[in-house]
């Protein structure tokens, strides 16, 4: 992906030096190009939202529009402070944004473990604003939930994950993990519509996501959760 090389890349911006963005959302298409339901909504009654970090949004968009259940998902920026910030802008790390994956899932359908698996295994966690050779603020790991039980189930499975790190000699988790509302200006705002389902438009484009360290063990859930998997790469 396009980087800019002055500068630290890698210290937060405070809210008052971020740039200052626009009014003006950036123009994405009406429907997802590759599930063909809304990419902004609205959403089915009981459908939730939650948005993941985990470096380049082109490969994570990828993953999670793949799992079953999941209704929509999109590339965008989170975390931030700049209005309706383009990708050039938060390439500066003067936005504050994280480069971001919001996805639309249906909990009678795929329960949350499964996407929280998807996020833990496909991505280092333990590199602060980074991944792989993704360096700066706008690669760093988040996960920013919408509910007070998303929460709950983030910060569970987090623990879950980083003793299974421990135990094989990994390093402590770095992701940020806050609720969406709380996340910068609390806003996730759309990436341009190039972005959005890339490496489906490109299908041999730049993507550096894949298993990472250790698996992740879902938890044995209720009746009346639905048992949706990954899929196979």
């Amino acid at each position: 992906m396009f980087r800019f090389l002055s500068g630290n890349k890698t210290t937060m911006v405070t809210r008052d030096d971020a740039l200052p963005g626009r009014d003006a959302e950036l123009a994405v298409a009406d429907r997802h190009v590759v599930l063909g339901t809304p990419l902004k909504g609205p959403w089915p009654e009981g459908h939730e939202v939650i948005t993941f970090g985990m470096g380049c949004f082109w490969g994570a968009e990828r993953i999670f529009w793949q799992i079953p259940g999941v209704h929509s998902t999109a590339a965008g920026y989170m975390g931030g402070w700049t209005r309706n910030p383009t990708y050039e802008e938060t390439c500066t790390a003067q936005t504050g944004h994280t480069e971001a994956v919001q996805v639309v899932f249906d909990p009678e359908q795929v329960d949350l473990d499964v996407l929280l698996k998807a996020f833990w295994e496909n991505h280092d966690p333990t590199t602060p604003n980074r991944q792989g050779n993704d360096i700066g603020t706008q690669y760093r790991s988040a996960v920013y939930p919408t509910t007070d039980e998303q929460m709950s189930a983030v910060q569970d499975s987090r623990a879950r994950y980083q003793q299974a790190l421990t135990e094989a000699g990994y390093g402590e988790i770095a992701t940020e993990i806050r609720p969406a509302a709380e996340a910068g200006d609390g806003v996730f705002y759309y990436a341009e519509d190039y972005h959005q389902g890339y490496l489906h438009k490109n299908p041999g484009g730049y993507c550096n996501h894949g298993f990472c360290q250790v698996g992740y063990d879902l938890e044995a859930h209720g009746q009346g959760a639905a048992k949706a998997t990954l899929p196979e790469a």
